[in-house]
């Protein structure tokens, strides 16, 4: 009679019984295959230092659009901890599985955002401004929710078909590469407005490269020696920090400085206002560029997930047949943001890149960050000591992370066999690709195309992903002869 099996914690090496030519059994000891599916929860000391080095990754984009938009850096890491873990959560309890992402603040809104503060960096807007753009984000969350709910009721099948591999990967490349410049602005000091000429920048330049190529000396050469080369982003990280002392390109004023507990900047939505309309417009209709980049963040961790789970002998995930579920999960995730006064959030494609360096999708790590997160929303200090990682760290650590993120959508279309001599997928990929990169690199992220609600252009990411889905929906419409 069959019994249930129990199910499987983690990855330790087995045994596998065999007989011998005398008929007695042999243990056979097969290879450990490290890493921690989303359901693996590590060791505590692990789970904190995993965490830690998702907060790394995170905390330079996501306080970066806090700085630059006028929202408050405490209020949008509280938001950044509070969806993650509730995300999480809701996942674990809806599915069965953690939902491995983690949520920061998204670039596509920052253009809508100035818009109304026309902000300095660094300078919080007026809370009357805040209040007005949180009805415009969490506007956005609904909207989220809403085709979240349409994906369940139409089933995977048919968003498939709207959203095919050559539209998911050819979004998530543009947004790792697209990232490029910005990477490359971080590590040579010109993203604050220098010119790397003269001796300081040089210094960024060569902190930045020996981050850079210590991460990835790390991230391969520690690969399958047990968790230290699972933190492979931690080191690199931890290795610019100090080269760059002695360099003079850490200020520590800030941390001795900061207060211990401060509280975070909360506030709440308003409905009411003379720029509502516009904040609530303006703001919802860039979840036309989230939604396609949370779907291709979603393929993108399935498939590296369920490798793992394969190398490990172990059940696959799935993950990728809950894409209605995920996006009701980030709409939850805006509609809470814009209730404290954070920014607008979309799932990470650096911490995807993250776990795929590292293999640890574990859902408690990432529980762990958002923890981590909130603390450092009310600790002064340790938001303090964060911020003071150098830029040029920073750039050397977003070379190699923004990359990845493209190489992963290149990793997605390979993974479901696209044609690259399918004419229609050649069509749809090489629009999205020119158009997305284009734009967002040549034109400082929105085409030269001023209509209506986009008075600084249309946003290259979210244009390029509706013109892949509308050249893709011709072909559906109108089928071409096999």
């Amino acid at each position: 009679m069959a019994t249930k099996s129990k199910p499987k914690k983690a990855a330790p090496a087995k045994a596998k019984a065999t007989r011998s030519p005398k008929g007695k059994s042999q243990p056979v000891v097969q290879k450990q295959v490290m890493g921690y599916l989303p359901n693996d929860r590590p060791p505590m000391g692990q789970l904190i230092l995993l965490g830690f080095q998702h907060i790394l990754t995170m905390f330079p984009a996501t306080v970066f659009v806090a700085l630059l938009t006028g929202f408050h850096v405490s209020t949008v890491l509280l938001g950044s901890g509070i969806s993650t873990i509730v995300a999480l959560l809701l996942s674990k309890r809806g599915i069965g599985k953690f939902i491995p992402l983690y949520y920061g603040s998204s670039f596509s809104y920052i253009a809508s955002y100035l818009a109304i503060t026309n902000a300095q960096f660094g300078v919080p807007a007026s809370d009357d401004l805040i209040r007005q753009m949180q009805a415009g984000i969490i506007v956005t969350g609904v909207l989220n929710i809403l085709v979240g709910l349409l994906i369940q009721w139409l089933g995977k099948a048919s968003i498939d078909k709207v959203l095919p591999p050559v539209v998911t990967g050819s979004v998530a490349a543009i947004i790792g590469f697209g990232l490029g410049f910005a990477a490359l602005g971080l590590a040579t000091g010109t993203a604050r407005g220098g010119d790397f000429a003269n001796a300081a920048d040089m210094n960024f330049v060569l902190v930045a490269v020996i981050t850079l190529v210590s991460t990835v000396a790390f991230s391969v050469y520690l690969k399958g020696r047990g968790f230290v080369g699972m933190l492979p982003v931690l080191l690199g990280a931890i290795l610019g920090y100090l080269i760059s002392v002695p360099l003079g390109l850490v200020n520590f004023g800030p941390v001795t400085e900061a207060k211990i507990l401060i509280p975070p900047h909360v506030t709440f939505p308003s409905f009411s206002g003379e720029l509502v309309g516009t904040a609530i417009f303006g703001i919802a209709i860039m979840a036309i560029a989230t939604i396609p980049e949370s779907t291709a963040h979603l393929y993108q961790i399935s498939l590296y997930v369920d490798r793992l789970a394969e190398e490990q002998k172990r059940e696959a995930y799935g993950l990728d047949k809950h894409i209605g579920f995920n996006l009701i999960l980030d709409g939850i995730g805006d509609v809470l943001h814009g209730l404290v006064g954070a920014t607008a959030g979309t799932n990470y494609g650096e911490n995807n890149s993250l776990m795929a360096i590292t293999r640890n999708y574990s859902g408690p790590a990432l529980i762990g960050a958002g923890v981590i997160a909130i603390l450092l929303s009310f600790v002064g200090t340790l938001a303090a000591l964060v911020s003071s990682v150098p830029m040029a760290v920073s750039g050397g650590l977003a070379i190699y992370l923004f990359g990845v993120i493209g190489m992963q959508g290149i990793a997605l279309m390979q993974e479901h066999k696209v044609s690259m001599f399918d004419p229609r997928n050649l069509a749809v990929g090489a629009t999205i690709m020119v158009v997305g990169i284009g734009g967002h690199i040549g034109y400082g992220g929105f085409l030269p195309i001023k209509v209506g609600i986009f008075p600084s252009g249309l946003p290259a990411i979210a244009t390029a992903a509706v013109l892949g889905i509308l050249i893709n929906a011709i072909f559906l419409i109108f089928k071409p002869r096999e």
